[in-house]
């Protein structure tokens, strides 16, 4: 299937964040660590979410520039990995010139090539449409980590590559929906920048943002 892969260039991603978002809907994101006898893990990616940088309170660029979030600074289509909740890796997909940062938080995708390796990374799935439905699942599944952060997508010899099917439409061939991001509070929620396909089961399921309750000072 891989044969007929079309990788996504620099100029796919040194776009306006909510253009790229969408646009990546349908796309195929392949690790390839080129070690062992197991292959490629291919994912079709089904539901993503645009980070605007500056102007987007949800963003983790948006009160400027820090170690964690270096990587948003530079490069469109540069690899944004990072660690949340103490226990998970997300991935995310720079965008738009470099300074100015934004990312594709890339939330869910289906499984197509790959799926054995796949299942061994996340034997805990009830089903192959639960292998990489959500962002820590997703890039368990994918074996991304820590070791990906900065690493530019869109040069030949990356282990991470994107792109299309040959053949494919340039932009969803399905309906798209859109909605609200999934755990985002404060000032950054209701923004209507998280994107998926309709009808996909690999989508994961919205959650809204929950305050974390600070325990009660002892007395």
């Amino acid at each position: 299937m891989l044969d007929d892969w079309i990788p996504l260039d620099r100029d796919f991603f040194d776009r306006p964040v909510l253009e790229v978002a969408p646009d990546l809907l349908g796309t195929v994101l392949v690790h390839d660590d080129r070690t062992g006898a197991d292959g490629p893990v291919a994912v079709r990616l089904t539901e993503v979410e645009a980070y605007g940088g500056a102007e987007d309170p949800g963003s983790h660029s948006y009160r400027g520039r820090t170690p964690r979030n270096a990587v948003m600074f530079g490069p469109p289509g540069v690899l944004y990995v990072y660690f949340t909740y103490g226990m998970h890796w997300c991935a995310n997909l720079v965008c738009g010139p470099v300074g100015q940062p934004s990312a594709v938080l890339l939330r869910a995708g289906e499984v197509v090539a790959g799926l054995e390796l796949a299942r061994k990374r996340r034997s805990g799935a009830r089903s192959d449409h639960e292998l990489a439905r959500g962002p820590a699942r997703l890039t368990v599944a994918l074996g991304v980590g820590k070791e990906h952060n900065g690493l530019d997508t869109v040069v030949a010899d990356s282990p991470v590559r994107i792109g299309r099917l040959a053949g494919a439409p340039k932009q969803p061939a399905g309906p798209v929906l859109v909605g609200v991001r999934t755990g985002v509070g404060g000032a950054g929620a209701g923004f209507p920048w998280r994107f998926c396909l309709a009808g996909e089961p690999s989508v994961s399921p919205y959650r809204p943002h929950v305050p974390k309750r600070r325990k009660p000072a002892d007395r």
